[in-house]
Formats: structure tokens, sequence, C-alpha cells
């Protein structure tokens, strides 16, 4: 919802479509993105990873071919959302691990 937000070429309806949102793309990321990376290990290794990103902007784009009130303007939009996305998850779990860290202290 942080995501779409801030970018104005993603249209997210309401919150049940955030979370339906969410619910889709983690089993994008359990199903299909294992596959697509295998298929696309040559191109990832030639461009350091980078591919990677281009992999979770397609997942994105099928995302919002399924999901009805989620919408994604083009490539571009869903290429940036998906490193917004990656952002705030990174920035989630660091928060998680410190918190994991402070309490096995005691």
């Amino acid at each position: 919802m942080v995501s779409a937000l801030v970018l104005p070429g993603v249209h997210v309806e309401d919150y049940i479509t955030g979370i339906l949102i969410a619910v889709v793309l983690a089993l994008f990321n359990v199903s299909l993105k294992p596959l697509m990376i295998i298929v696309t290990i040559p191109v990832t290794i030639f461009t350091f990873g980078l591919f990677l990103l281009v992999i979770n902007a397609l997942m994105i784009i099928l995302a919002a071919k399924l999901v009805p009130g989620f919408e994604v303007d083009g490539f571009w939009w869903a290429l940036l959302f998906s490193i917004l996305l990656s952002l705030i998850s990174s920035l989630f779990m660091r928060v998680d691990n410190r918190d994991q860290r402070q309490s096995n202290k005691w």
C-alpha cells in the first residue's frame, strides 16, 4: 500500500486489494520466481543480478492482470514498484532482525 501511495503509476483500489496483492505476490515468489531464476541464470549472471529486478517487475505485471483493482501503468512503473517494494521489505527485515537480536540477549 505504501508503494502504491508513493508511485502515481501504480493504483490499488482498497486495503482488501492490497492484501490480495500481497498474497498473490507471495505465491509467485514461492512458485514462479525460482523457476524464472533458473531459466534466466545466464542473463542474471551477465547483468550481475540486476535482471532479478526485471523478473520482479514481470511478476508484478502478471499480478496486475490477475488481481482486479490493482493496476500498473507500464513496465517502468512495475520496475519502480519492485525496487520500492524491495527497499521497504529490507527495511522491515532489518527491524525484525534487530528485534530478534535484542530478544536473544535475555
